[in-house]
């Protein structure tokens, strides 16, 4: 870690909440946010989500797997993600939600007019920006962790309770 913690703190709460009270917990409200609220699919979800995670190097974010009401996408889908461009397990939108989760995090230049007549053609403009604001916290947030080196021990709030304001929970699978 390239943050010193306190014996007997939780990284994630204690950087997130303690460390900066005034930034930390609205930053841990909008991470949460991202996921309690989402109307897009879990596949196209999970395919930008793990682009992003892909891309950043957040090793809590590259094994993470977001379930909703008791699903989560398949072992494999992770290496889908990588190849995005030529797997045949994605339907438009999924491959499109990995396309636009790369152009986001490395060349938000690069973002055409073709490219957004593809996107306009599957995604609503209400999902498009659902889209970019959950890529831009998975793309802060998860950086953020990587360089702090607060990825490898990563501890998340309880549902619903800020950084520094809940019980931490680890993914079960650690």
């Amino acid at each position: 870690m390239k943050v010193d913690i306190p014996d007997g703190e939780e990284p994630i709460p204690y950087v997130w909440g303690a460390m900066v009270p005034g930034i930390g917990p609205a930053a841990a409200q909008f991470s949460m946010a991202v996921y309690e609220h989402s109307s897009l699919g879990l596949r196209e979800f999970e395919a930008a989500r793990l682009r992003v995670a892909q891309i950043n190097g957040c090793l809590f974010c590259l094994d993470w797997r977001t379930e909703r009401d008791g699903e989560k996408v398949e072992a494999t889908f992770i290496d889908a993600v990588e190849d995005w461009r030529n797997t045949t397990a994605f339907d438009e939108r999924t491959r499109l939600a990995a396309e636009y989760a790369e152009r986001y995090t490395l060349d938000p230049h690069g973002l055409d007019d073709a490219f957004w007549q593809r996107m306009t053609a599957h995604y609503t403009q209400a999902e498009i920006v659902e889209l970019s604001m959950a890529i831009g916290s998975w793309l802060a947030f998860g950086r953020l962790n990587h360089v702090l080196g607060i990825d490898t021990v990563c501890a998340l709030p309880a549902p619903g309770e800020g950084a520094g304001q809940g019980t931490a929970v680890t993914d079960p699978r650690r």
